[in-house]
């Protein structure tokens, strides 16, 4: 059951992009299309999770036993740059069209802090290996949500011609992003 909390409160409660705040570079970045934006957030899905355990093992077994906890976020970042190189490798190769589209956020999600967030939200709340497996699932299809909601109404608000020009890109981007910030924080109290 704790694992069932910890799974939908990261999805809904405590969302990494629209409650916590990490990760907004490529959610403004990359939500102009869903496809791009799918992509984006299938790769940090794979990166999140697999982050999650090796910097659980990382912090555990090597930090730990060698009392170098207090390297925990340069080593969490090494681990997180490896498998993301590993991504960008196998999606150069399986999916072309999607490595050219997503550009330069590919190799951003080294330092998007979303990733390394999660990491270290796993060591603070002293989670074990499967409730850090858990809480990186729930909080990257968090961000896989917003991230596919948010190119979904900027695909629509691009077709509108009724929005003042000051209002075009970026700006009505951070209002729609303040507005589904706003709607999930409806999801508070549902679960702690």
């Amino acid at each position: 059951m704790n694992l069932l909390f910890i799974f939908f409160g990261s999805i809904f409660v405590h969302n990494i992009l629209l409650s916590r705040f990490l990760g907004c570079c490529p959610f403004l970045g990359v939500s102009t299309k869903i496809e791009t934006a799918k992509g984006m957030g299938a790769a940090v899905l794979f990166v999140t999770v697999m982050a999650a355990v090796m910097t659980w093992l990382v912090y555990n077994f090597v930090l730990i036993p060698l009392g170098l906890q207090y390297l925990y976020t340069l080593s969490f970042i090494l681990v997180i740059a490896a498998l993301v190189q590993f991504v960008e490798l196998a999606l150069k190769k399986i999916n072309p069209i999607l490595y050219k589209s997503l550009g330069i956020f590919l190799p951003l999600i080294t330092t998007n802090c979303a990733v390394l967030g999660v990491a270290v939200i796993n060591m603070n709340e002293k989670y074990g290996l499967a409730e850090s497996i858990v809480n990186a699932l729930g909080s990257s299809i968090g961000f896989l949500i917003a991230i596919m909601l948010m190119a979904g109404i900027r695909e629509r608000i691009e077709r509108n011609t009724n929005i003042p020009e000051c209002l075009h890109g970026l700006p009505i981007g951070l209002v729609t992003a303040g507005l589904m910030s706003i709607a999930f924080m409806g999801f508070t109290g549902i679960i702690k």
